[in-house]
């Protein structure tokens, strides 16, 4: 016989004690006093900004808890606001007006009495009537009172339509108090103001729309979130049909419609319908900054080498001299030929892999250039790969939006075709995570008399943003490429670099022992099976084994890198797990879905122009005030302050993706291998892991997983017309070199 369902009840009372608060979903869990027989009893469900002392009346039903017992479960809420002056009293006082203590408490309600609140949302203006407030404290009062309904109105609506209360927060700050009014008078504006998420929540409010909507409008907001899906995969570009086809399959869209909808992108210009390659079956719809973009990137490089170098390029002798007196070194054989021929061309491309010299021959550009006087300017996509490339040239190197000089005010770079770099030389280090946005930003910008040089390993991951582009401009064969496939003789004994260029080829890695039995290794495979033991395992060699056997510090030296998110070998689990281990007992809060503690190791999340932090770069939680709702974040020795309604910038480090290790190196590296992993296992990513790596690598796995991966070699292919763009603008001629 099959259970009968558990049964909705209501219940009133009065929150007595707040056990947990998530600001950034608003799960709540909660001690209410009931009305009825005034037990206490605990409730779980969303609710925003509760205070002790508030009365409520909740819709849910009993769960059992394994370990908490007996409890509440509410799918929705009501406030109930108090008719007494002592309930007023206790109202007021739960603390959702941040600032108003309770002496003005007081002399409000000994103004008002029983009509404070009437007053307060109403006639917020008459406030001034109480001694002690003026007109800026009266609309602090308002304001603060309408966020605090509009949120807990707004949470109500979107549970209504069945859409994730965790976006009420961004909705809040996007929208103000007129959110609701916004979403369903205007809900496909949602869609175009806020990326990635504002399609799914549009499309439930008119779903649940009692008026019928623009079928139009609606077939554009499907094809622009199906273009944002397109990118955030890293295409440039969608096949018209495919198109066509996803916009049926997926929202249920007639082909008509979504032509006319597509008809309509392309007049309005948020997309170009591109000429298709001889290849191609259907014509290549881009968003119009991507198409842009591609366009800029040819054009410019073209123009660069149709322009000949302002004087004959050193010969050999000058060359090894300059780099002997500068930096007393002696070039290979091929580091001196790829010199020369670097120099002797407006732009090149130098790849490799790690130990192969792509550094050293930085550095001996530079010396060159500087005996020539000529100014060279050093780049790097992230703050990390520009702080390394300066540790490692002794130079002055920068980020390519600093460089670029990012205007805050209108989203845009400063330095264009009309006001250029002021340099003769550009080098960009770390230029495999370049997307093809950038590179056309940075395009623009060098002047076409300068000398342009990008240096990557583009066997690693291709960029997080859209495009491929130093693939793309190997690929295109009009840009001399040098590949460097020498491993340096101080390198050849490294088994992080030999295991490196083994995964490379697609062979396993090799854990020879060190030559001296009393060295540790720089290279371990630990096999494990077990998904539980493998975050054991992780989580004690971050803890004991490599601090003991390396002298290395657990938070700020060791880096676990995880292809994926989710699961127990995801960086969800894993940050959790290696919080409570590395870092249990500091002062904490709960924000974004996660307790952030003093001395946690944290990562931002995307770029922030106004604090100078960017997407990757690292910090640790230097200090938490409760108080005033915010946290400090040191990163390398800079204070960056962050409002708890900030939060969402930040994430739990201790684990993190291996994309989002690009550009940086580690002392360690813990690398867990499974075959839960699968869809990730591939070659690349593989590579790219172990090359983070600076005095030790350590996989935790199978070695079927690793035998996965290293077969992998099909990484999936970027939809970019880059290089044929590239071969039509240069005319074909074939240019590799290397």
């Amino acid at each position: 016989m099959s259970k009968s369902p558990v049964p909705d009840i209501t219940l009133s009372g009065r929150i007595e004690r707040i056990t947990y608060y998530n600001r950034e979903n608003h799960f709540t869990i909660a001690r209410l006093r009931t009305d009825e027989n005034r037990r206490s009893i605990t409730i779980k469900g969303t609710m925003p900004d509760p205070g002790v002392g508030e009365s409520i009346e909740v819709y849910g039903r009993w769960e059992n808890h394994a370990r908490y017992g007996q409890q509440l479960k509410f799918s929705a809420f009501r406030e109930l606001l108090p008719a007494t002056v002592d309930g007023i009293r206790g109202y007021l006082a739960s603390g959702f007006i941040k600032g108003v203590g309770p002496k003005l408490v007081e002399r409000i309600i000994g103004h008002f009495k029983a009509d404070t609140l009437t007053v307060i949302e109403s006639e917020p203006a008459r406030l001034t009537e109480v001694a002690g407030i003026g007109e800026k404290t009266a609309k602090h009062i308002a304001e603060a009172w309408q966020a605090h309904h509009a949120a807990r109105q707004l949470i109500g609506f979107l549970e209504k339509i069945g859409v994730d209360t965790i976006h009420a927060a961004r909705l809040l700050r996007e929208y103000g108090s007129d959110v609701i009014d916004t979403l369903c008078n205007e809900p496909y504006r949602v869609a175009e103001d806020i990326p990635r998420i504002g399609f799914g929540i549009a499309d439930a409010v008119v779903r649940h729309a009692d008026t019928p909507v623009d079928e139009t409008d609606r077939a554009k907001a499907c094809l622009i979130h199906l273009f944002e899906q397109a990118v955030d995969r890293g295409h440039a570009y969608i096949p018209r049909d495919r198109l066509l086809d996803k916009c049926k399959e997926a929202f249920d869209v007639g082909e008509q419609t979504a032509a006319q909808a597509l008809d309509h992108l392309v007049g309005e210009d948020e997309v170009v319908i591109g000429t298709p390659a001889a290849d191609m079956d259907a014509p290549p719809v881009f968003p119009r900054q991507l198409y842009q973009a591609e366009i800029a990137v040819a054009g410019r490089i073209a123009a660069m080498q149709s322009i000949p170098p302002a004087a004959p390029p050193p010969d050999s002798d000058q060359i090894a001299r300059a780099v002997v007196d500068r930096l007393a070194i002696t070039l290979s054989e091929q580091q001196e030929a790829v010199l020369k021929g670097i120099l002797a061309h407006k732009v090149s491309v130098i790849t490799g892999g790690p130990g192969t010299g792509k550094t050293t021959l930085i550095r001996a550009v530079t010396a060159v250039m500087k005996g020539l006087k000529r100014r060279v300017l050093l780049t790097a996509p992230t703050g990390r790969a520009a702080r390394r490339l300066s540790d490692v040239t002794g130079r002055q190197a920068v980020t390519l939006h600093k460089a670029l000089g990012y205007n805050l005010a209108d989203g845009c770079f400063e330095r264009t075709a009309d006001d250029p770099l002021k340099a003769d030389v550009v080098v960009v280090d770390e230029a495999s995570m370049v997307d093809v946005l950038l590179m056309a930003s940075l395009i623009r910008a060098v002047p076409v008399t300068a000398t342009l040089i990008l240096v990557g390993d583009v066997f690693q991951l291709p960029p997080v943003g859209p495009g491929n582009a130093l693939a793309d401009l190997i690929r295109s064969e009009t840009i001399p490429t040098f590949e460097l496939n020498e491993i340096f003789r101080q390198n050849r004994q490294s088994p992080i670099v030999v295991n490196a260029h083994r995964v490379r080829r697609g062979q396993p890695p090799v854990m020879d022992p060190p030559d001296d039995p009393d060295l540790p290794s720089e290279f371990y495979f630990l096999e494990q099976s077990n998904p539980e033991k493998v975050v054991q395992t992780v989580v004690n060699l971050c803890r004991e084994e490599i601090p003991r056997h390396f002298r290395l510090e657990p938070i700020r030296e060791i880096q676990v890198l995880t292809p994926m998110h989710r699961g127990p070998l995801g960086t969800l689990n894993l940050n959790r797990m290696l919080q409570e281990a590395l870092n249990p007992d500091a002062a904490q809060v709960a924000v974004t879905g996660s307790r952030f503690k003093e001395g946690d190791k944290v990562m931002h999340l995307r770029n922030n122009y106004r604090k100078e932090v960017f997407n990757g770069d690292i910090g640790i939680v230097a200090g938490i005030d409760p108080e005033n709702e915010r946290i400090e974040v040191d990163f390398d020795g800079r204070q960056v302050p962050y409002d708890f309604m900030e939060m969402d910038e930040l994430s739990l480090a201790y684990a993190i993706s291996v994309h989002k290790s690009q550009g940086s190196e580690y002392p360690a590296v813990v690398i867990p291998l499974l075959t839960q992993h699968y869809i990730m296992l591939q070659r690349n990513l593989l590579y790219t892991a172990i090359t983070r790596g600076r005095q030790l690598v350590v996989l935790v796995g199978t070695t079927k997983a690793l035998d996965i991966a290293l077969k992998n070699d099909r990484p999936q292919q970027r939809r970019s017309m880059l290089a044929e763009r590239m071969r039509s603008e240069v005319g074909g001629q074939k240019t590799a070199v290397g």
